[in-house]
């Protein structure tokens, strides 16, 4: 099997994918590696438009290569869905994962929002791409609620916001091996590995 590149410049996510991929690739890296290479316009209007944008991007600038991207984020209840497709860049264009949370959490606290259930839930899918071609697609979801406070610096993003349906800490303080065994992401690599099992 070829050495896997991410289409991605997200250092957590890249090492999300590294630790549950380690026994099918030796190297997984991602766009870091390709400095000249402009990020494609996510312009979709869903998950799975914007990750396959993503991955054909990446697998046209390197033909050769074995390729996988992701689009995944947040959706709240409360808020309609949202931040959803937008979850990266939800508090503007120079958005980072403090900005988003605080934004998040100022929205959750408006007197319309208040009294209402915080149940949201993460959403990933996985578009995997050679040769300027999709071959396959894989999604994955977590249930859960918005807490009322950040809690643990483990993960990124919204993980300190986020409790898993059954468990009373959330994906900030839940160490790494639990949190990819449920979550989104973790979800949707089970079944790109179980897809890999089945190409070899």
């Amino acid at each position: 099997m070829p050495n896997l590149l991410v289409a991605t410049h997200n250092a957590h996510k890249t090492g999300e994918f590294r630790a549950m991929l380690s026994d099918f690739f030796d190297d997984v890296a991602d766009l870091t590696t390709l400095l000249d290479m402009e990020e494609p316009e996510e312009n979709g209007s869903t998950f799975a438009e914007n990750s396959a944008i993503k991955a054909l991007a990446a697998s046209n600038a390197l033909p050769d290569a074995f390729v996988i991207a992701d689009d995944s984020g947040l959706e709240v209840d409360a808020l309609n869905g949202a931040p959803g497709i937008y979850s990266a860049r939800y508090s503007g264009a120079n958005a980072t994962d403090a900005t988003n949370r605080d934004k998040l959490m100022e929205e959750l606290g408006k007197p319309e929002h208040e009294g209402k259930e915080r149940s949201a839930r993460f959403r990933c899918v996985i578009t995997v791409a050679r040769g300027g071609e999709v071959l396959a697609v894989f999604d994955g979801a977590v249930e859960g609620r918005i807490a009322d406070s950040m809690t643990g610096e483990g993960g990124f993003g919204y993980d300190p916001l986020f409790i898993p349906e059954g468990c009373e800490d959330s994906f900030g303080v839940l160490p790494e091996k639990i949190k990819n065994g449920m979550s989104h992401r973790g979800q949707a690599l089970e079944k790109f590995r179980a897809w890999l099992s089945e190409q070899s």
